[in-house]
């Protein structure tokens, strides 16, 4: 029989999964909303791992939960924290040195890697001002989706937003929608500002070179305001979203072998 490794990465916002074969080569990627019910959620992932003909209560199967909801995932052999599973994805994604910066919706963590191990890590405060839930709250107040807010920012002017808090940097942009400021405007100032504090968080780790996982690993415009801010290319792709649920599998795997 095949041997799998499954890392389930339950977000505050996404939920994201990554299915390793014995080689450790992706075999399967899954994203999915948290949606209200973690433990739910992790009822979706079985099922569609399933479909998938990866049955996560064989023998075969190793899987390893992490992320605001590891907890909730009942067939997970073990729960390992973000810091650790991050760092092993931008590992694998990226090389064993650097600096990783995770943009999560509710909160960005800093990771810094040396020979591939975590050496040290930051995290935001409790404030959402420099995560992916302040720029969906600020999207939705536009009118417009995330992506659209960063193509609209590309054309504006710069534009402050000073608040460090959602709910008074939301009556900000209340304010300067009511003013008649361009949308395009807002948007330049609300990326700019959650990028700022971004940028901020990450000169705390160790320099470059510097990696950009999460939800906004695909948002060129993000990733182009990031370097520029910190002086520095951000590397990015695609995969870089499931970079926590990759850490997971390949913990899985050694789990499995040290188990074995």
């Amino acid at each position: 029989m095949a041997q799998w490794f499954v890392g389930v990465d339950i977000g505050s916002t996404a939920t994201k999964v990554a299915v390793l074969d014995e080689a450790l080569d992706t075999h399967r990627l899954l994203l999915m909303p948290t949606g209200y019910s973690s433990r739910e959620t992790a009822e979706i992932v079985q099922e569609q791992l399933r479909e998938a003909h990866v049955d996560v209560e064989s023998p075969d199967v190793t899987t390893v939960a992490t992320g605001y909801g590891r907890i909730a995932v009942p067939y997970a052999k073990t729960t390992i924290t973000e810091i650790t599973c991050h760092g092993r994805g931008a590992t694998r994604l990226f090389g064993e040195e650097g600096t990783v910066i995770d943009v999560g919706g509710q909160d960005t963590k800093v990771i810094c890697l040396k020979h591939g191990r975590v050496t040290k890590f930051a995290m935001n405060d409790k404030c959402a001002a420099g995560t992916g839930r302040f720029l969906e709250v600020m999207a939705n107040r536009l009118g417009v989706t995330q992506q659209e807010m960063s193509d609209m920012a590309r054309t504006g002017s710069d534009t402050k937003i000073s608040s460090m808090c959602t709910v008074f940097a939301e009556s900000e942009v209340i304010s300067l929608v009511g003013r008649g400021e361009p949308r395009e405007n807002i948007a330049r100032g609300v990326i700019d500002s959650v990028v700022g504090r971004i940028a901020t968080l990450a000169a705390q780790g160790q320099g470059a070179p510097y990696f950009l996982t999460g939800g906004l690993c695909e948002n060129a415009y993000i990733i182009e305001v990031l370097s520029h801010k910190l002086d520095s290319p951000v590397s990015s792709c695609p995969e870089a979203r499931y970079a926590g649920a990759l850490g997971a599998a390949l913990e899985a795997e050694r789990h499995a072998t040290v188990g074995a």
